[in-house]
């Protein structure tokens, strides 16, 4: 295993006792993974909250009130680190008592975007940790965030998709997500539909949730995976039964 003394960067490779088992499931996973700060626990579970950039205030509140609930239930939360939805997860997961992990399009050593120092810095203080595929030093580049989304699933048991927008990176992690047989769940903004891509996937895994009832109505996280959101937006339609969680259900 190679060290970065400087930033205290460690690189693994694949087939090193180290490398995350989740990313051995599956193909087209980097043969070297550059980390700065801790790996996610591989005996908890692990959420991804990921969403649009430019999203709306209610989207903020509920990705970080998801993530929060989350961590609480003792979830890790994985995001990208990305303005908005990705960095209330973040957040969210912070306030709730738990580290989370940012996966980077860049080098680990190189916060991007560079706004979110504080952020980038408090993960690591609160025993999180930076992941890239790529080495340090790298820049982001735009190819390299569609390519990062693979690994960002990889690691998630499922993944939340908050307010995300037609063609954008939130869709290709939940494209990621569903071809990993992954449990997904779209939240989009209010009184809009979801996208045309989540409405063609949603045939095959993925749950919509709605805003549009009481709030006192029981959630489909709640039912299927045993935890309460905070803030509820409670059930919408439904396109598919999940089978059972991915981790044992807490009570």
């Amino acid at each position: 295993m190679e060290r970065n003394h400087s930033d205290n960067i460690r690189c693994i490779e694949k087939g090193q006792p180290e490398y995350p088992e989740k990313l051995k499931a599956y193909d087209h996973m980097p043969e070297k993974l550059y980390i700065k700060g801790r790996l996610p626990d591989p005996e908890r579970p692990c959420a991804a909250v990921v969403g649009a950039r430019m999203c709306s205030p209610y989207g903020r509140i509920q990705a970080f009130q998801y993530a929060k609930t989350l961590a609480e239930a003792g979830v890790q939360i994985i995001s990208g680190m990305a303005t908005g939805i990705d960095s209330e997860g973040h957040r969210g997961a912070l306030a709730g008592g738990m580290p989370t992990w940012a996966v980077l399009g860049s080098g680990p050593d190189v916060c991007y975007p560079a706004a979110n120092r504080n952020l980038y810095e408090r993960i690591l203080r609160e025993k999180g940790g930076i992941l890239s595929e790529y080495p340090p030093g790298t820049q982001p580049r735009n190819y390299h965030f569609p390519a990062r989304n693979r690994i960002l699933s990889a690691l998630s048991d499922l993944v939340l998709v908050v307010e995300a927008k037609e063609k954008s990176g939130s869709l290709i992690t939940a494209q990621w997500a569903l071809e990993q047989g992954k449990a997904v769940f779209a939240l989009p903004a209010p009184g809009f539909p979801a996208c045309g891509l989540l409405t063609n996937l949603r045939r095959r895994r993925i749950i919509k949730l709605s805003t549009r009832q009481k709030l006192d109505a029981p959630h489909p996280l709640e039912r299927e995976y045993s935890w309460t959101p905070s803030i509820s937006p409670d059930t919408g339609t439904r396109t598919r039964t999940p089978s059972s969680p991915p981790w044992p259900t807490r009570r």
